[in-house]
């Protein structure tokens, strides 16, 4: 309890030796204080590691050998583990026990005075003095005594018989409230982990092993869960969430268990009329609150509330919080934009958190919609340094210059450009093995700085990767329409024939026509090289890169970059014919030579260099949408919480009770002396040796034996 006492625990005196020695190492300080030890040690793995996460979050993250070590010991769910809870009930016993072993102790001494102390022991203490007074004892002790009553202090008057007649002890005491303090803080750690004990998943665990329920760990419809695993709405302790959409009604609350779910049945339902959501200029969400009707299933009741985030509504003993906000089932309208040249576009609609069966000719793809964002604010600042060079566009992620910024503060060293970018979809293709990529395209094209405002399609394999995003540029329409009959255009063989002849016309002076079927040659085998229709190195790479493996193999490399140069050239022109040609084939006008212009050739050339990269034969553009909120709420019954409140207020009555009321015990030894005086010896002690001490025991000197404020004695 106290730095002084022993650490040795509650001894028996009856009992087999083995009982004896449990029950004192349970009851004993050393104990106590590896369970808080391991407590902390357990909730720092839960601050630090993310919980009640999906098991394939734990193996993209950490791999397969950790993810099933986590689980095992159950450190995806720590606060609802057996052993968690098991540690917090070896805690209860174990302080209940110090406390039943100490508290009748502190109770009688502080209901004492210590007046029977002898003469002699007064002058081994610390603090102690000694003078010679006027009066008798007797009269001096009721002086003394009403002092010391005056000053706030607990006084108690004893007469004794001496060899030289009547003397008097008075004897008192002040702060002995401290060793409440003691009582009170554990008393606040027994009281903290019953509630937790309450609150948490034993109860819970205890009615699903009494009723014969278990843990559902399916997927499908809350409908569709049987009632094997449906907990009763009398169930007293509980906490779960609940997931409501505008106009919809749910009276069934999730609960989230280390190896699945339990259902909670409520004895009301919640109807969401209508969610509300504020953001800041950052794109974060300044305020998300819910308009809700509560039906009373029994009597029929209504009653409308608003929930807004820490302010729940109460109904019934429960609590109904704002925890966070979803897609209630958004309808989607998708176009596929063909991406390699061969699949054809079409349409396709569904709803957010459904799926659609498409094909890629003998392949089947499942197409899953994730989410549908429709503010999406970004920094679209120029700071390169930071967000990266735009040449690979594979490596383009506007999350990079907010992430490598982001500190104490939100403080950043560049000036930061943020702007909504307007909606985006996010959805999955899923192949007949159940292996699946994960993708976001915005629905508008995004200016990113450099003047060519582009499609961000990104992509990525596993939830613990950042998206990359392949940046296609707009054509003169504001649509990637452009893009597309351009990617289809270098994919035909006739197309990219007649873009060179067309270039070689061009480029070729009429007085020298030895030079167009040379020009012709090498402007067919850089369309050849980039489509991707020409092996080098015993592949077909096409874009830059096969390209870059051309030089390789057919340049010396002294004549490398010159090289480079004149190819990379003839590239260019041969495919700003090609967009002609395309244009044209779509009854459009050829593209008007200009800085715009360069600017969509410039992209568009990247863009088609990294498309064969792209993992699927198509990217789906978000057309519409009709977005339907869904409110996240958390609903608890928690008896519990109350138990909790009592030991904090416990807790900290009794840290202020130990750190700032110092116990003192003051003895004055009153001897006859002489004809009508008195002889006094005085002693003074605190639980703690502090400087405040030393003064007060001067001032009590001077005060009561008259005496001119000294150093204490050694």
């Amino acid at each position: 309890m106290t730095a002084s006492d022993s650490t040795q625990g509650y001894a028996p005196r009856r009992g087999s030796d083995a009982w004896r020695r449990g029950v004192e190492l349970l009851s004993s300080m050393r104990f106590a204080i590896a369970l808080l030890t391991v407590i902390c040690i357990a909730s720092v793995i839960g601050t630090v590691l993310k919980q009640h996460e999906p098991a394939v979050n734990y193996t993209n993250q950490f791999g397969p050998f950790w993810a099933e070590l986590f689980l095992a010991l159950k450190l995806n769910a720590v606060y609802s583990a057996w052993w968690f809870l098991l540690i917090l009930a070896f805690l209860v016993v174990s302080t209940s026990l110090c406390i039943a072993r100490n508290a009748p102790k502190f109770v009688a001494d502080m209901r004492t005075y210590k007046e029977n102390i002898r003469e002699g022991s007064l002058k081994a203490f610390h603090h102690k003095a000694e003078g010679e007074l006027p009066q008798a004892p007797a009269a001096e002790a009721q002086r003394i005594g009403q002092m010391l009553a005056g000053g706030g202090w607990k006084v108690r008057l004893q007469e004794r018989d001496t060899s030289t007649g009547k003397g008097w002890m008075v004897a008192a005491k002040a702060g002995t409230a401290n060793k409440i303090g003691y009582i009170a803080a554990h008393s606040a750690i027994v009281l903290i982990c019953l509630g937790g004990l309450f609150d948490g998943d034993l109860i819970v665990r205890a009615l699903t092993w009494a009723g014969g329920k278990t843990v559902y760990q399916g997927g499908g419809f809350v409908s569709d869960v049987k009632p094997e695993h449906r907990l009763p709405a009398s169930n007293p302790t509980f906490r779960g969430n609940l997931v409501v959409s505008e106009g919809t009604v749910s009276s069934t609350a999730v609960l989230s268990q280390s190896d699945g779910i339990l259902l909670q049945e409520l004895p009301f339902a919640v109807e969401l009329k209508k969610f509300i959501v504020e953001y800041y200029s950052t794109g974060m969400p300044k305020l998300f609150a819910s308009d809700i009707v509560i039906h009373d299933l029994q009597t029929g009741e209504k009653q409308d509330a608003r929930v807004e985030v820490n302010h729940p509504a109460t109904y019934k003993g429960i609590n109904i919080y704002q925890s966070s906000f979803d897609d209630g089932g958004s309808s989607v309208k998708l176009r596929a934009v063909p991406m390699n040249g061969h699949a054809r576009p079409f349409d396709i609609e569904g709803t957010i958190g459904s799926a659609s069966q498409i094909t890629n000719g003998s392949d089947k793809l499942t197409l899953e919609y994730t989410a549908l964002r429709v503010i999406n604010v970004e920094n679209l600042s120029n700071d390169r340094a930071s967000a990266g060079s735009g040449a690979d566009v594979r490596k383009v992620d506007l999350g990079q210059a907010l992430s490598q910024r982001l500190g104490a503060a939100d403080k950043t060293v560049t000036q930061r450009h943020l702007r909504n970018v307007g909606p985006s979809i996010t959805y999955k293709l899923r192949d007949a093995a159940g292996q699946a990529r994960e993708f976001h395209n915005y629905m508008l094209p995004v200016d990113t700085g450099d003047g060519a405002p582009v499609f961000l399609l990104g992509v990525r394999n596993t939830p613990a990767e950042q998206f990359r995003y392949l940046r296609v540029p707009a054509d003169d329409n504001g649509s990637i329409d452009g893009f597309v009959r351009l990617r289809a255009a270098l994919d035909d063989a006739a197309q990219r024939e007649r873009a060179v002849r067309r270039y070689v016309a061009k480029a070729v002076d009429p007085a020298r026509p030895e030079l167009a079927d040379q020009l012709a040659a090498s402007a067919g085998r850089a369309l050849g090289l980039f489509a991707g229709a020409e092996e080098v190195k015993g592949q077909r790479t096409g874009g830059l890169q096969a390209i870059s493996d051309f030089m390789e193999t057919a340049v010396p490399q002294a004549e490398r970059e010159r090289a480079a140069e004149v190819l990379l050239r003839i590239l260019n022109g041969s495919l700003f014919e090609l967009n002609a040609l395309a244009r044209e084939s779509a009854g459009l006008k050829p593209l008007p030579e200009g800085e715009s212009t360069q600017r969509f050739m410039t992209q568009a050339v990247l863009a088609l260099s990294d498309a064969p990269l792209y993992p699927a034969p198509v990217a789906f553009e978000l057309q519409d949408f009709k977005q339907v909120q869904a409110s996240v709420f958390q609903v608890a019954r928690a008896p519990g919480k109350n138990v909790v409140y009592l030991g904090c207020l416990l807790l900290i009555l009794g840290v202020f009770a130990m750190l700032y009321i110092r116990e003192r015990r003051l003895w004055v030894w009153l001897a006859p002396e002489g004809a009508a005086g008195s002889r006094a010896t005085m002693a003074l002690s605190s639980n703690r040796k502090t400087m405040d001490a030393d003064r007060e025991f001067d001032h009590l000197r001077q005060k009561l034996l008259h005496e001119q404020p000294q150093g204490a004695k050694a």
